[in-house]
């Protein structure tokens, strides 16, 4: 891999979660710590304040296990995929900007945040989730069942619009059953990677 370093021989190095693609930190390489991460699979930087070699967690034992270098188009910047154990800001944080390093779904990650908010705060007068919520599991449950037939018979017609009306109210159901349960899209995501091959 071609890296062009810096003037002081040094690289931007930013760091990225492996699975939930979270930015962790930003730190900088030479290229006796970038030679040293690919040897030993943790990351390494050089310190610009202590003027040496470090491997992250050297200390504190929160290391950056490396899964991938990519260059990027100018070859003087790169981005670095890891497994990390711990937090990884050294105030105790899981990024360095304060962040939790927690998986990101989107809007559905969103729309989980709504559904406990609702679910906590049980209006049931004004939210349908918390009405819905108040009736029991197997409510949920079977409204789950009953946007699954639904979307099924829409996706044997031809009205594209109505499939996807009826998928995403199968979905909005199927995320309420998941909180209902005691679950998130978290725990399905571990379900699912744990059965890739």
């Amino acid at each position: 891999m071609t890296i062009k370093y810096d003037q002081n021989g040094l690289v931007p190095a930013i760091i990225q979660d492996a699975t939930t693609k979270n930015v962790l930190m930003l730190g900088y390489m030479n290229e006796e710590a970038y030679q040293k991460t690919l040897a030993t699979k943790q990351v390494t930087f050089f310190s610009r304040s202590k003027q040496r070699l470090w491997t992250k967690g050297e200390e504190s034992g929160n290391i950056l296990n490396l899964v991938d270098i990519k260059n990027d188009c100018d070859n003087d910047s790169l981005l670095i995929q890891v497994n990390p154990v711990g937090p990884t800001c050294h105030t105790g944080t899981d990024t360095c900007w304060k962040e939790v390093n927690n998986s990101n779904y989107g809007f559905f990650s969103t729309l989980e945040n709504v559904i406990a908010e609702r679910v906590a705060n049980k209006d049931t007068k004004k939210s349908y989730v918390a009405s819905l919520f108040s009736k029991g599991i197997n409510k949920v449950a079977q409204k789950v069942g009953e946007e699954a037939v639904e979307t099924v018979i829409e996706a044997m017609d031809n009205n594209d619009e109505l499939f996807l009306y009826e998928s995403a109210d199968l979905m909005f159901h199927y995320l309420m059953l998941l909180q209902a349960k005691g679950f998130t899209l978290k725990d399905i995501e571990k379900e699912l990677i744990g059965r890739h091959k």
